[in-house]
């Protein structure tokens, strides 16, 4: 007997997408119910089932081949329109599996037992069931614990959609964060064309600096897939976004060596290059100087992570050298004290040298060419 469609078929569907489980690898998470469900109930094959439309799908399964089949073959298609348990002793006596070639074929599945899986507004997206090739019956420790085990399934599902939701609100939260810091950073941009007084400009620049920061950190954020970012990748990223907003005749460069780090770690050090650059055009270079900006990142032999930045404006030299003091350098030692480290600078006769230096706040990862 071919199964009937489910009389909350849409609704069962789209309880089933939002798990976003469907032809996900196996866990061994699922694959231990199984496991246990058909050492327990002493059967040689043990499946968790979702009766997606037109197929099921195993999220786990031991003792059979396949990891999807034809709804009009499947045992699970008929128990989720049953009760909450339903169990089969004999299929070749039950009349929705009698004709069933899946069990009238020599060795074919002669019994079935499962346990709906039922979402909490009661809507059944598949089963946990155990399946023999000969007639039997369970008994009542048997299926209580296969009852135990399908609501330790669901409790996986709603924790893992929960964790899906989350995922998609924060993604969300930082492509709207990003959007709006943009719409901002364009705004900083067209008053600093249009600024005339050069403190007025060089203080709209710093800002437009920090905002474009703060967007690509968000952007990379919304990208990720784990709770680290690559801070090579990150810092490469934001030199390249410098380079672009420094005055003209002023090329920035960077090369940093991969680090893994959280978002508040990402943050500090976004600003500490940030501030860095920013320091650098202010008093190694006046209006129309040309020179290069050049930052490198690297891992040292104690365990710490150090940038460099060199430059070699024409105000460089100790003639003409100006203090590297004021709001800039408060704002990057504020970030540098967040991180535990310390910075230093070395002045030569043609280049002055900003070295910043702090634990690394991971395990780095492995080391990959520059881009």
């Amino acid at each position: 007997m071919t199964p009937d469609v489910h009389p909350q078929e849409a609704a069962r569907l789209g309880a089933l997408r939002r798990y976003a489980i469907l032809d996900t690898p196996f866990e061994r998470d699922y694959d231990d119910v199984v496991d246990l469900a058909r050492r327990i109930c002493g059967t040689p094959a043990s499946t968790i089932t979702f009766i997606d439309e037109g197929r099921q799908w195993f999220k786990a399964v031991v003792g059979l081949g396949n990891r999807d089949g034809p709804l009009k073959t499947s045992l699970c298609a008929h128990a989720i329109l049953a009760d909450d348990f339903v169990e089969i002793s004999d299929t070749w006596e039950d009349p929705r599996t009698s004709d069933n070639p899946l069990c009238a074929n020599v060795p074919g599945c002669r019994f079935y037992a499962g346990v709906v899986l039922r979402t909490g507004d009661g809507l059944p997206i598949g089963t946990l069931c155990v399946l023999d090739f000969a007639p039997r019956v369970l008994d009542d420790l048997q299926r209580d614990t296969l009852r135990l085990l399908g609501a330790q399934v669901m409790r996986q599902l709603d924790l893992r959609a929960t964790l899906v939701q989350a995922e998609m609100l924060r993604r969300e939260i930082d492509h709207r964060v990003k959007n709006s810091l943009q719409s901002v950073g364009a705004f900083v941009r067209l008053q600093r064309r249009a600024a005339t007084n050069i403190e007025v400009t060089a203080t709209l620049q710093a800002v437009e600096q920090q905002i474009e920061a703060v967007a690509l950190l968000h952007d990379l954020i919304s990208e990720a897939t784990g709770e680290q970012l690559d801070l090579g990748d990150y810092l490469r990223r934001l030199t390249a976004l410098l380079a672009m907003i420094v005055p003209a005749g002023i090329a920035v460069t960077g090369r940093f060596a991969p680090l893994a780090a959280g978002p508040a770690v990402a943050t500090a050090i976004g600003t500490i290059v940030n501030e860095l650059v920013a320091n650098a055009v202010k008093h190694s270079f006046a209006a129309g100087d040309r020179g290069q900006i050049s930052l490198t990142g690297a891992h040292d032999d104690t365990g710490n992570y150090q940038i460099e930045c060199r430059d070699d404006g024409p105000a460089t030299t100790p003639a003409v050298s100006t203090p590297r003091d004021g709001l800039g350098l408060k704002i990057m030692t504020a970030s540098i004290r967040q991180l535990n480290g310390a910075i230093v600078g070395e002045q030569s006769a043609s280049e002055y040298c900003s070295r910043v230096t702090f634990p690394a706040p991971a395990l780095a990862l492995p080391l990959v060419a520059n881009r």
